[in-house]
């Protein structure tokens, strides 16, 4: 049972859901500057693929290390959130993210890549504590019944931070702070992130003086031991979302050295970080639909209106961010067409939603792999619409009956974000062997799992309901 206690006699969520918000587009914005500053690094330590791929190993990589301490934790001591309180959760979170931003001052002083390398760390660790924290206070923020409506929000927000980032970040590493001869410098990231760390500071200390409600859980129950690993749909469900962050990391990873390839496009990364935009503008599109979509409290005409509304307003909002002609993203209205018809094909239901989606993915990266110019480069951005509701959807399903183990369920769940970082890991391997666009092969396999994924929750969730119904004598 979830106690609430509130300080004042009227309960008003805006505020503090608009300043999570806030904190949300931050979050979403510096995670994608990875993608900005491998190719980056990559020139100015004169990397091989796989050894750029170790900024998002050692970023994605603190996900797990966090979330399986949580998970140890938690188990055998209790939910340390609920002893001290989502809002100093949500602040040690952002402090520490904050921490690791300031680290790149003293890596880009001293030119050292494994200062790099360890200020990432320390970062996904601050945006780990703020996945566990920041993720569960909004669905708290309300009615229970609205809660995946504000969840849906925050996350559109989180994908506006990543659909800016490569353009706003790489105008500041690429141009704005780079050397004045047009050489790679370690320098170019230090205002950067020093300028991230404060954004992140003044956000902690807009959250600290906001009047948050304090929510605790009182006398849940302390699962000791790995029950939940019983479910055989969880330790699928693990797996799936293991493919997918690292499908979707390991692509956005290499949209830049795709983009830079002769027989792609040959490409310069101040022109590539715009099409990186539509990648992830295209998540953006595509959690807006999908969380029209997949309600089913509305009817099939509203939806369609709806969507195109939502669809039609934030493809405006992506063409006046980044800077291409409207000939040169026009190709985009093709895919959200597309995505209009997965989405009806799905009839609103996750799994089979998730198994389309998945496998229009695994099409879209064979034509990456196998064509040229601008049907290769087409089919690479075309796979952020769909990557959508992955992340929602795989988690839902994966937690889908797990009665007192939906916690544990939960950890494990999150701790699959590895998958961030070990996915680009092997596909630079196979980058620095057979090339940039053959390596692609590897998210193919991840989209493949998923894709099985998706059809296996059909049938099982069709079997579970088959037993209610039965139970129920219908």
């Amino acid at each position: 049972m979830i106690n609430q206690k509130v300080k004042s006699a009227e309960s008003n969520y805006t505020i503090p859901l608009i300043t999570i918000t806030l904190l949300f587009f931050m979050w979403g914005f510096i995670t994608c500057m990875n993608d900005i500053l491998i190719p980056y690094l990559k020139q100015l330590f004169s990397l091989t693929f796989f050894e750029s791929m170790l900024v998002q190993f050692c970023f994605f990589g603190a996900y797990f290390i966090g979330s399986l301490i949580y998970f140890l934790i938690s188990t055998s001591s209790g939910d340390p959130i609920d002893k001290a309180g989502y809002k100093k959760g949500i602040i040690f979170g952002i402090f520490l993210a904050a921490f690791g931003c300031v680290l790149f001052y003293p890596a880009a002083s001293l030119s050292s890549y494994p200062l790099f390398l360890g200020a990432l760390f320390i970062l996904g660790l601050g945006f780990t504590v703020l996945q566990i924290t920041a993720n569960a206070y909004v669905s708290l923020l309300g009615p229970e019944d609205s809660a995946s409506s504000r969840l849906n929000m925050t996350q559109a927000f989180n994908a506006f931070g990543t659909t800016i980032a490569p353009v706003l970040g790489g105008h500041l590493i690429f141009e704005l702070f780079s050397a004045p001869d047009g050489t790679f410098s370690a320098a170019a990231t230090k205002i950067p992130y020093l300028i991230f760390a404060g954004i992140l500071l003044l956000v902690a200390l807009l959250i600290s003086r906001v009047k948050l409600p304090d929510f605790q859980v009182k006398g849940g129950e302390i699962v000791k031991g790995f029950g939940a690993l019983q479910h055989n749909h969880l330790i699928f469900g693990v797996i799936a979302m293991f493919c997918y962050v690292g499908g979707e990391v390991a692509v956005g990873s290499f949209i830049i050295s795709f983009l830079e390839q002769p027989q792609v496009m040959n490409l310069t990364e101040a022109v590539s970080k715009n099409y990186l935009s539509l990648y992830w503008g295209g998540a953006m599109i595509g959690r807006f639909l999908g969380a029209i979509s997949l309600n089913h409290s509305i009817s099939q005409t509203k939806k369609a209106l709806y969507m195109l509304g939502a669809a039609a307003a934030v493809f405006l909002v992506i063409f006046s961010i980044v800077d291409l002609s409207l000939s040169q993203i026009s190709f985009f209205l093709v895919f959200i067409a597309l995505n209009f018809v997965a989405f009806f094909i799905g009839k609103s239901a996750p799994a089979r939603t998730l198994s389309i989606f998945a496998g229009i993915n695994v099409l879209l990266l064979i034509s990456a792999m196998l064509n040229q110019g601008e049907l290769a480069m087409y089919s690479i951005l075309g796979i952020g619409i769909f990557n959508s509701i992955m992340f929602s959807n795989i988690y839902t399903l994966a937690i889908s009956g797990l009665g007192k183990y939906t916690s544990q369920g939960s950890s494990l769940v999150v701790m699959a974000i590895l998958g961030g970082a070990i996915v680009p890991i092997f596909q630079g391997y196979l980058a620095d062997i057979f090339g940039v666009q053959h390596s692609f092969i590897i998210p193919v396999f991840c989209y493949v799992l998923i894709l099985i994924f998706g059809a296996y929750c059909t049938k099982y969730l069709s079997h579970v309901k088959q037993d209610a119904d039965a139970k129920s004598g219908h």
